[in-house]
């Protein structure tokens, strides 16, 4: 410790330096500095655990580096340890925003390894379940998007027409987050009266609903300033890094997997498939917007032609029974008992099967080696793709910018870590 002597004589050193010299600091252009900057991996713009190392020149960002796997949970290894019914409630935690997507994305995968195919009636349910999924995800994308740039009003908006349908999944499935709803076969509930009710009820309003959002965002000049020319990607770019949905489509490559690989009853289904050019954050705004429209489209039609019949396809080997039959019939035990302790064996082989989920393409490429779980399940996530544009898409930009370009591209950390 100093002594007394020692710290006066320090502080006359002070006061005589600040008398005497020159103590002004000046910066000709304060833009031409050069620093690191950590943003997350807690941060509100960034949607989840997700860090980005952003180098910058001043305001401007010079480079950037993504750093994922915060919230990384080892599905894919866990896939290998479960039966296949016992992976469908993980499949919940991919995408949180459409479990219900990735409830069906999973059990076609598996039916097209084991050669099973689901009845008619669950098929369309499927696609009500989908569409409906899509729907409230593109909400809950646009309104944290807007947000994101500073406008409040559509998040509140945009989150009151996402619980009317959370209200329908939630009869329908008995939960609104962890819905697990969708079986190896089939699905695990009908469709009922009330369910269509609730439904038609919503798709009367949505379309009016949609157009006052729109009008909202589409006269305010701060989010069309601060999204237009916005992270801009080419077509080229985008099929390079292997960008899918909403993100490929708004730089005017039209690739839907409903349409390029059809899956479900999609055939018979009239749609279009969205696309824009500008490939920058406003034209990923305006895909999700007009796919909103197109899903509400597909359930009108299908909830016309929705036909009667099982839930669940009669392959005693591969399918769990009904509960009922489980409870009464010496048989159906033995297979529930069966299935439930060693899971349905397919046959060696491998498969790929993917679906258009509101991020973009989700699949599942499944190796069998013919007993009652996987050998090996690898998950194809489109946020994991879509998040490696990042340093493309905000370099050149401003450091303001990046929570715009964040939120058009719409990632969900879940099933990009896995």
């Amino acid at each position: 410790m100093n002594t007394p002597q020692e710290q006066s004589s320090y502080k006359s050193k002070i006061l005589e330096t600040l008398l005497t010299k020159a103590t002004d600091v000046v910066i000709e252009d304060t833009l031409e500095n050069g620093m690191v900057l950590n943003m997350g991996p807690q941060h509100p713009a960034t949607h989840g655990v997700l860090r980005l190392l952003i180098h910058l020149d001043g305001e401007t960002v010079i480079g950037c580096v993504p750093e994922l796997g915060y919230l990384h949970r080892g599905y894919e290894k866990i896939a290998e340890n479960s039966t296949y019914h016992e992976f469908i409630p993980h499949t919940d935690r991919l995408d949180y925003l459409a479990p219900l997507s990735n409830n069906t994305a999973f059990a076609l995968a598996v039916e097209k390894l084991a050669g099973v195919e689901a009845p008619k009636r669950a098929q369309y349910i499927r696609m009500i379940i989908s569409e409906m999924a899509r729907i409230a995800s593109h909400l809950v994308a646009i309104g944290t998007m807007a947000m994101d740039v500073g406008a409040l009003t559509v998040l509140l908006w945009a989150f009151r027409e996402r619980e009317k349908l959370q209200d329908i999944m939630d009869l329908l499935t008995g939960a609104r987050f962890t819905t697990s709803f969708t079986r190896i076969g089939g699905v695990a509930l009908d469709w009922t009266p009330q369910c269509t009710a609730m439904l038609e009820d919503f798709l009367e309003h949505f379309d009016e609903n949609l157009d006052e959002m729109e009008r909202l965002l589409n006269t305010n000049r701060i989010f069309l300033e601060r999204t237009e020319g916005i992270g801009v990607i080419s077509a080229e770019q985008a099929i390079a890094m292997g960008l899918t949905g909403p993100n490929l489509r708004a730089t005017g490559v039209d690739y839907d997997v409903r349409r390029a690989f059809p899956y479900l009853d999609y055939n018979n289904i009239d749609f279009n498939v969205i696309t824009y050019k500008e490939g920058d954050s406003l034209a990923r705004y305006w895909v999700r917007v007009d796919e909103m429209r197109e899903s509400a489209k597909i359930l009108r039609q299908c909830l016309e032609k929705m036909p009667s019949g099982d839930i669940l396809a009669h392959d005693p080997k591969n399918v769990l029974p009904k509960k009922f039959d489980v409870y009464t019939k010496m048989e159906e035990l033995i297979h529930d008992f069966m299935l439930v302790n060693f899971g349905l064996t397919p046959p060696v082989g491998e498969v790929y099967s993917s679906v258009e989920n509101p991020k973009g393409e989700l699949g599942f490429y499944i190796v069998s080696d013919g007993t009652g779980h996987p050998w090996r399940l690898k998950i194809r996530s489109p946020s994991f793709v879509n998040l490696q544009s990042l340093p493309l898409l905000i370099k050149g930009h401003m450091v303001s910018d990046i929570v715009a370009v964040i939120g058009s591209i719409d990632p969900v950390m879940g099933e990009a870590d896995k």
